[in-house]
């Protein structure tokens, strides 16, 4: 991992709750369909183990997203994620009630995006971070920057960072 900084380390350390967006995060942000037009998506299985990973630590999980997509529900069931949430026109209304509900405060929270929407969580959350793929917006309101584009790893990056952290 690059450009670990005390701040980002000390950031890591607090985080009690993961939060996440999906496409461009869990996923490469392509939307597949298939013969019966039906909406696909990739997870990259790395991403889960360093989900489970998190759990096993004491760290809850979750996913904040625009689409609604069945596919995620059933991955986020595998994974046990806590919170999913949805269709959501208002993530930062989401993002308030699983910190609610968590008991965690914002400081203890980290959010991975990867664009626009993801913006006002970011600037909310403990440790923003942005997938290396994300647009300049999000690069810039972030705290880290994964090595890793969405899809292909950076969840796990961000799980070790935070694992590392608390060592």
């Amino acid at each position: 991992m690059k450009n670990i900084t005390e701040d980002i380390l000390a950031r890591a350390k607090k985080i009690k709750l993961v939060l996440m967006d999906c496409d461009g995060v869990l996923t490469d942000g392509k939307i597949y369909f298939n013969e019966h037009g039906e909406e696909t998506k990739a997870f990259n299985t790395k991403d889960g183990l360093g989900i489970v990973l998190l759990h096993r630590a004491g760290i809850a999980t979750g996913i904040i997203t625009g689409r609604v997509f069945n596919g995620l529900k059933r991955r986020a069931e595998e994974l046990g994620i806590r919170y999913l949430r949805m269709g959501c026109d208002d993530k930062t209304e989401e993002f308030e009630n699983i910190l609610a509900d968590a008991g965690v405060s914002a400081e203890e929270t980290a959010y991975i995006g990867d664009d626009l929407p993801d913006i006002a969580l970011l600037k909310k959350a403990g440790l923003a971070v942005a997938v290396a793929d994300s647009v300049r917006e999000v690069l810039e309101a972030a705290h880290y920057i994964t090595e890793k584009n969405g899809g292909d790893g950076a969840v796990r990056e961000v799980a070790d960072l935070i694992l590392q952290a608390r060592k």
